[in-house]
């Protein structure tokens, strides 16, 4: 399992409505190896190696019949079939654990348990591409170069735009190996938004991704924006933000999305991994078993010894 940057928020009580009851098993970045099977279960195998995703809806309310399953209406309704798993069903933090197979995908041969873990992260910069979209030979603007960040830099790269980063030298780090365009130290500009339009010759990015979570990458993320261009919110912040620059955002028609956790892309960035569209190995910085999670979680949360994505393995 990997940590996400939600899991520290859960432990330390950031969210009112968590833990749903005690005692409760967090996690939600997994993979695994099918050791049982549920009556009826034909999609899967004892044997079958699978990664899987948080939300598994009910299935049967209007969200989930369009494929938008984060969404789902019944959230947090076990007698519906829903899940959330590691918020308000029982997570990955354990050796076993019951999921429903419309949350779980096989993992191809060539890709480990490791990367695999990874694949609700890669699948949330999945999920904001789609809702984006990504023209060729245009501009991919991405601020926040954490993992969701990185994982959209190499999609939008994949998929045929040049790539921005914004962010600090030491995460930038990692994004200039994995083979951004043009990386922008905030630390050392005073500009960023002159910057990206200095880069895109004056016209701005035609997508944005926020990743980073505050009112400046906000602001900045609309400012350099081109128009009728997109910009999906990816971070998620504590509290609302608020500076939103309604009159650049009207005069330019910048188009605002809020994207939510990963739906239908489980099996896809599998592939992607498999197919080396995308590098997960490299995200993986630091491993630990299980019984070690507190080293963990502080390596991750402190982002010591330039950690990016911790793993914990149950088994270890």
């Amino acid at each position: 399992m990997a940590i996400c940057g939600s899991d520290p928020t859960l432990l330390t009580g950031g969210f009112p409505f968590w833990p749903p009851q005690f005692p409760f098993i967090p996690g939600h970045e997994f993979s695994g190896e099918v050791v049982a099977l549920g009556e009826g279960v034909t999609e899967f195998q004892i044997g079958d190696r699978v990664a899987g995703e948080a939300h598994c809806g009910c299935g049967t309310c209007d969200n989930c019949k369009r494929g938008m399953y984060n969404l789902c209406w019944n959230h947090g309704k076990k007698e519906t079939g829903h899940r959330h798993y590691g918020f308000t069903a029982n997570g990955a933090y354990a050796e076993y654990n019951a999921y429903n197979v419309k949350a779980l995908a096989k993992i191809p041969d060539n890709v480990s348990y490791e990367e695999a873990s990874l694949a609700d992260t890669a699948g949330t910069a999945l999920h904001a591409i789609r809702l984006t979209g990504v023209v060729p030979g245009t501009y991919s603007l991405v601020i926040g170069p954490g993992p969701i960040g990185i994982f959209a830099m190499q999609i939008a790269k994949a998929m045929g735009s040049q790539t921005i980063m914004v962010g600090r030298r030491d995460r930038l780090k990692l994004a200039e190996k994995m083979g951004v365009d043009y990386a922008i130290n905030y630390e050392e500009c005073d500009d960023i938004v002159g910057k990206v339009k200095e880069i895109t010759g004056g016209i701005g990015a035609t997508q944005v991704f926020e990743c980073a979570g505050s009112d400046a990458a906000i602001q900045q993320s609309i400012y350099c924006a081109t128009k009728d261009g997109k910009v999906a919110f990816v971070s998620l912040p504590k509290d609302d933000l608020h500076m939103v620059p309604t009159k650049t955002l009207v005069m330019n028609q910048v188009h605002l999305l809020g994207s939510r956790a990963n739906p239908n892309a489980g099996k896809d960035v599998l592939e992607m991994m498999s197919n080396g569209m995308i590098d997960a190995k490299s995200m993986i910085t630091h491993s630990f078993p299980l019984v070690e999670f507190d080293t963990a979680c502080d390596i991750f949360t402190n982002r010591k010894d330039g950690a990016m994505k911790v793993v914990v393995k149950p088994n270890d």
